[in-house]
């Protein structure tokens, strides 16, 4: 019997202006999203970052209260590539992040705060395809992010936000949750893949760790490139970065 091919991505829409990145680690955005992110702020749309963790406890060599800053640092940087001014740092504690109501309240308070357009989270699925395992803070990130969103538009959840001066926010059009194997959606980033490696390889002290553990996530280029033409294939262009979309509006 015959394998079919995977069907054909349809391009997000992109007439939009304002998007949230909520992710739960520095990096996370850069393996496969930022070339996205370089080609939307250089269309003049506005991205913000925030990241759940700081990803202390992304390197073995390292103590994490050594690392913290560092990885701030780098996830700065590397934002600045592609044209993202504003980083958050929420402050949960790397690889223990669990699903529950505060992370859903921190969130919609970044929701209420930013009043986006489109949130963008990471894949929140058990795999990334196949057998390879998802991380579990990348899970509960990208599920709270469901559901913080939502919150976020309703004034009687979390109703101490209205006290802090945050009135609810139902402008979220969509939430993309990037390198979904659910992905049924993709944008072309053929023109910025180049800043999406740059990217990446602003964080140097991460990429080193991985290196000195044999991983091939170390090699940013080789990396995306795998990555990006496999995605690129299906939306009919040279890279592509693809998302899971959910609608809500």
């Amino acid at each position: 019997m015959t394998e079919q091919p995977p069907e054909p991505f349809e391009p997000v829409v992109e007439d939009w202006q304002t998007a949230v990145a909520i992710v739960a680690h520095p990096d996370d955005m850069e393996y496969g999203g930022a070339a996205a992110v370089a080609r939307w702020t250089g269309q003049g749309k506005t991205v913000v970052y925030v990241m759940v963790t700081s990803g202390e406890a992304g390197i073995d060599s390292m103590d994490p209260e050594e690392c913290r800053p560092l990885r701030e640092a780098e996830q700065i940087a590397s934002a600045r590539v592609v044209g993202v001014e504003t980083v958050e740092f929420l402050g949960y504690p790397d690889g223990v992040v669990e699903y529950g109501l505060q992370l859903r309240r921190d969130i919609a308070r970044v929701v209420r705060r930013h009043r986006p357009d489109i949130v963008i989270t990471s894949n929140f699925r058990e795999t990334y395809g196949g057998v390879f395992l998802n991380q579990a803070d990348h899970i509960a990130v990208g599920r709270a992010t469901l559901d913080g969103v939502r919150d976020a538009g309703n004034r009687w959840v979390f109703r101490e936000l209205l006290d802090e001066g945050h009135e609810p926010w139902n402008g979220v059009r969509q939430i993309w949750a990037a390198s979904s194997p659910e992905a049924r959606h993709a944008v072309d980033t053929t023109g910025t893949f180049d800043l999406g490696v740059a990217s990446l390889e602003k964080h140097k002290a991460y990429l080193a760790g991985l290196a000195g553990l044999g991983g091939a996530m170390a090699d940013a280029r080789e990396f995306l490139e795998g990555f990006g033409r496999g995605a690129g294939t299906r939306l009919g262009t040279r890279f592509a970065v693809p998302f899971e979309v959910f609608p809500l509006r």
